[in-house]
């Protein structure tokens, strides 16, 4: 649904937006949503997922470092990262596995690579529940495979004992459909 436009991917360029809306999907495994990449940092297509009932969210992504940028912002960076994945779980009462992949992508200027430019893949994709609290990671520069149980009963105690899509004010929400809000 959201298009990145990053230096080095500029997948605006090469994509457009989708328009089928943020879908729950039924399963053998259970009802799933599926948000990809950039989706990951918004937290309305999460809500919007969990309102159909999903209870993993999966967030297949490609999130790294700039090399020149890892130093400075790179702890900040992944944990930020971290961090909004666990609040979608929490907020919303689902898992939440994040799928991210290993390794360097070298980036090219004039169809050159150029030293000092690319991407490196940060991975720990990892895999966290309704609390967020990471039940499984990955490491940084491995692919590697992740299992975590999901309880579908612990599921429905949580969502009954911290209610928040229960308690939602539907009735106040209506001004986050504008691209911005009055400052006053």
């Amino acid at each position: 649904m959201h298009i990145p436009d990053d230096p080095l991917y500029y997948e605006k360029f090469y994509f457009t937006p989708g328009d089928l809306g943020f879908r729950a999907l039924d399963t053998s495994a259970g009802r799933l949503g599926t948000l990809v990449c950039w989706d990951q940092w918004f937290p309305e297509g999460a809500r919007l997922t969990a309102l159909q009932g999903a209870t993993v969210l999966f967030y297949p992504t490609a999130i790294g470092w700039h090399p020149s940028e890892k130093e400075e912002f790179g702890v900040a960076q992944h944990d930020a990262w971290r961090t909004i994945q666990r609040a979608h779980a929490i907020a919303n009462g689902v898992y939440v596995a994040v799928v991210n992949r290993v390794g360097f992508e070298t980036g090219n200027v004039r169809g050159k690579s150029a030293p000092g430019h690319g991407l490196e893949f940060w991975g720990a994709s990892f895999f966290c529940d309704p609390f967020g609290r990471v039940i499984a990671e990955a490491s940084h520069d491995h692919e590697e495979i992740l299992i975590g149980d999901v309880d579908l009963k612990t599921l429905e105690d949580i969502r009954r004992n911290w209610p928040f899509l229960r308690d939602r004010r539907i009735d106040a929400y209506a001004p986050i459909t504008n691209r911005l809000l009055d400052k006053r």
